[in-house]
């Protein structure tokens, strides 16, 4: 049977004192791709954070990668978020250092010590999103679509058992939200399991996947036409 990586049970999110989701339930095993949709401020942001521990579940039941976030302890959130990869719309990359020494902070900060290790992660990553000779440059000589493909190169340096991609491709046009989303899919393609909120229906159209709606603070299945 597949192993569950995310459940909520009955959950309600709230930011806040604002109730923006209630009654939520859902899962995902290991190697699902799932979309989260809705309007802005249909409350996506508040889910995603919810499941990274930026919000308290103050209602119901989840999950998260072994982690329970009703008696999670704040002390535990950054070893929930190692078990994560964060994908944000606005790459939040760290402009006073190269794409290397980008990376490199996470894996020291998460841990890592062994120079040699650091490097080959580095390198590894890099080449799962066809960067692997952007290294030495900075945040501001990339692109759009090329910072994002670091921002998952980022996401991606502890093996994630989840990542969660918040409106990856919010930022960028229609040809580069193509290309972030094929390095998306292949890295699912490979095992890993992904989240990710977008109100892009384009791509929802050309890569069809299990879809959620936040809709008037309710989240559903929306079931895609076959064509």
């Amino acid at each position: 049977m597949s192993e569950t990586i995310l459940q909520l049970k009955d959950a309600t999110i709230y930011q806040g004192d604002s109730m923006v989701l209630t009654n939520v339930n859902f899962e995902m095993k290991k190697g699902d791709f799932v979309y989260l949709i809705g309007k802005t401020g249909s409350g996506k942001s508040s889910f995603m954070k919810t499941l990274y521990g930026d919000l308290e579940l103050q209602e119901g039941n989840g999950h998260v990668v072994d982690f329970n976030l009703r008696t999670m302890k704040e002390k535990d959130i950054p070893f929930l978020r190692r078990k994560l990869g964060v994908v944000f719309q606005d790459f939040k990359l760290l402009p006073d250092r190269t794409i290397h020494g980008n990376l490199e902070f996470v894996l020291k900060a998460t841990g890592w010590k062994d120079k040699e290790q650091i490097k080959e992660r580095i390198a590894s990553v890099l080449e799962k999103v066809a960067m692997k000779t952007k290294d030495f440059k900075f945040p501001h000589e990339l692109s759009g679509g090329e910072q994002q493909r670091i921002a998952i190169a980022r996401a991606l340096l502890n093996e994630p058992e989840l990542i969660l991609a918040d409106e990856p491709t919010g930022n960028l046009d229609p040809q580069t939200s193509i290309e972030v989303m094929e390095v998306l899919q292949d890295i699912n393609k490979n095992g890993n399991t992904i989240l990710m909120a977008t109100h892009d229906y384009a791509l929802l159209l050309k890569y069809p996947s299990k879809t959620l709606k936040c809709d008037e603070n309710n989240v559903f299945e929306v079931v895609q036409r076959k064509n």
